[in-house]
């Protein structure tokens, strides 16, 4: 009776994920070899230098972004977690706002910014360093997603330092450990399986945000760009598909990977 009120449970999980992943991928994968070439359409990734370098360039960003992320939003949200003052609930509601704004906004907000009309440019022009523009390649894409993933970071952070008992900071500190130590080797492996955990969000996020790289793509070759391109331009059904399946095998390997190491972070911490 009680696996049966269990099933109960999962069933809302199992329905939406029929619907919207089992589904999809089973005409997905399909579709993906559909051409003449069949599977070999997958040799593409190393052979085709547009495919390979927008899966490489894809990766280094979300990369890049994830670590960015995790260091800007760890730190910012282990001190509001820790420090209590006047504002700072308005200031972690300034944080967590870029969650409700889709690409398309932050991309706007981006080139507002470092745009051939941004604030930046404007300034470094008065300055007599010329304009400077960034919002249409990798840096802007960069600072886009960064924008983005920092929130996640900051609310899982604080949550996660919420946690942490301070019994254990507080024996590190009488027996002479230095502020730089307890956050080393007591705090970070506490929050380990929280930053391992939103890092794989921010990397998977990275991956296949779509707005924010449509709004700026001008010298941008990123996998949601050129997935776009093959279906839409190029109607190219078949490339368009095997992207996507690349996109969501090296997305999927990650977060098992992150669940793994957060797993046995947790096993170790424990221990």
């Amino acid at each position: 009776m009680k696996s049966r009120s269990t099933w109960l449970y999962l069933l809302p999980a199992i329905t939406i994920l029929a619907a919207f992943f089992v589904l999809p991928v089973v005409r997905l994968i399909p579709a993906s070899v559909s051409s003449e070439s069949g599977l070999g359409l997958y040799l593409e990734i190393i052979t085709n230098p547009r495919y390979s370098t927008s899966v490489l360039s894809t990766i280094v960003l979300s990369v890049f972004v994830t670590l960015a992320s995790l260091f800007v939003g760890g730190l910012s949200g282990l001190f509001l977690e820790r420090h209590r003052f006047w504002g700072r609930d308005a200031i972690v509601g300034l944080i967590t706002l870029p969650l409700s704004f889709p690409g398309v906004v932050v991309g706007f907000m981006i080139i507002m910014l470092g745009g051939r009309n941004g604030l930046i440019g404007m300034f470094t022009q008065g300055l007599g360093a010329g304009k400077l523009v960034f919002a249409y390649g990798m840096a802007g894409l960069f600072l886009g997603y960064l924008y983005f993933s920092i929130p996640r970071v900051v609310t899982t952070v604080m949550a996660a330092a919420k946690k942490i008992d301070p019994m254990y900071e507080e024996a590190a500190r009488t027996l002479g450990a230095s502020s730089f130590r307890i956050l080393k080797d007591v705090t970070l492996p506490a929050l380990a399986p929280a930053l391992f955990s939103t890092g794989a969000l921010c990397f998977a996020t990275s991956m296949g945000a779509f707005g924010t790289a449509f709004t700026l793509a001008t010298d941008i070759n990123v996998l949601p760009i050129t997935i776009y391109t093959e279906f839409t331009l190029s109607a190219n059904i078949a490339s368009a598909a095997m992207l996507s399946v690349v996109l969501g095998l090296i997305t999927w390997i990650m977060l098992v990977a992150a669940r793994h190491f957060s797993g046995s972070s947790t096993v170790t911490g424990a221990a």
